[in-house]
């Protein structure tokens, strides 16, 4: 039976190459241990102070050559300038990915893509910091621009307010939407940054697992607790091992009696959404309805008590049907929203 793991993608390395032994065994561990699909070092660190460990930079370049030719396992780092790409072509790198926050400003990308024209070499893409869809769809669009064709996006976790207990918040819709809209293009899942802590990586992992991601990156240090880098986050090639073994691998298909329950299901889904359209279109008409008595009576769309009133009530609701909070404070809101709109086009209609 095939499963994701047939054609799946395992990144592993240090956050940062420290010293040429660091990355030489860390290198060495992991691919006898795991199914190693690119050997991932940090070159060259975009940290948020210049205090911070910012890597070795092109000093790291041939410990990561020497990785390769040593071990056979193919090496990826992150590149933000020109000068970064053409030093990784030299190096004979086998891929490079853009960090999240080179993806954040389109001038960079830009350069990295235009220094990249004419080369035939796997590019995996971030995530922007900030959780921008459009942002990142454009980064790729760059590099179609100038031929690049062999792409794959890395979702790595989005700062936002309230991302506790992450790093950085998953914010799963965004990746499934991006690869609802781009299928063709594999999706790999960054638990790491994400997480920001070696607690979290296996659930994480799992999570982008059951979504049908298309592998994983994970960071991997020989002394995790004593890294110059993201200490927190990473973990040794034992772990990384252990955790392999551990996550559970989906099948890419179903059998005929599974496909035949779930296509059963799926008409109930479809009978529901129909039933519940319909009465989203009813409410509206009342909507109108009430605009336009609004109008009559010269008062104000907007009636806050109303609107608390309601928020109150369907709360309760929402808990007995067992509907999340947040499910349901976003679709209340968006009901409320289009509730305005609706009531606002008869008030002004003449």
């Amino acid at each position: 039976m095939d499963t994701i793991k047939d054609n799946f993608t395992w990144i592993s390395g240090p956050c940062s190459a420290e010293s040429e032994s660091q990355v030489i065994n860390t290198a060495r561990e992991l691919s006898e241990r795991i199914p190693l699909s690119y050997y991932r070092a940090g070159l060259w660190k975009p940290r948020t102070s210049p205090n911070s460990f910012e890597g070795m930079g092109a000093t790291a370049l041939p410990w990561m050559k020497r990785a390769k030719e040593e071990t056979g396992v193919k090496i990826i780092t992150e590149v933000a300038t020109a000068q970064h790409v053409e030093l990784c072509l030299e190096y004979n790198f086998d891929a490079l990915w853009i960090g999240a926050r080179t993806t954040t400003n389109p001038f960079s990308v830009q350069e990295i893509a235009e220094a990249l024209r004419g080369v035939n070499i796997p590019i995996f893409i971030k995530n922007p910091i900030n959780p921008d869809l459009s942002l990142w769809i454009g980064a790729f669009e760059r590099f179609q621009k100038v031929g690049l064709t062999d792409l794959s996006a890395i979702h790595r976790g989005f700062s936002v307010a309230n991302k506790l207990p992450y790093r950085n918040k998953p914010l799963w819709e965004i990746p499934i939407e991006f690869k609802t809209q781009f299928p063709h293009i594999p999706l790999i899942c960054d638990p790491s940054h994400i997480c920001g802590n070696r607690t979290l990586l296996r659930d994480v992992s799992q999570r982008a697992i059951d979504l049908g991601m298309n592998g994983i990156m994970i960071e991997s240090h020989p002394d995790p607790d004593n890294a110059l880098s993201d200490a927190q986050q990473q973990i040794t090639p034992a772990q990384v091992a252990e955790m392999d073994k551990s996550l559970h691998y989906r099948s890419t298909f179903l059998t005929s009696n599974s496909a035949q329950k779930l296509q059963s299901l799926r008409d109930r889904v479809d009978a529901l959404d129909a039933d519940i359209i319909d009465l989203l279109g009813k409410r509206m008409d009342i909507s109108r309805e009430m605009g336009a008595l609004k109008k009559e009576e010269g008062i104000t769309i907007f009636q806050l008590e109303r609107w608390k009133e309601i928020l109150e009530s369907r709360e309760a609701w929402g808990k007995s049907a067992n509907l999340t909070e947040t499910f349901l404070s976003a679709y209340l809101e968006a009901i409320h929203k289009e509730s305005i709109r609706a009531q606002n086009g008869v008030m002004n209609k003449d």
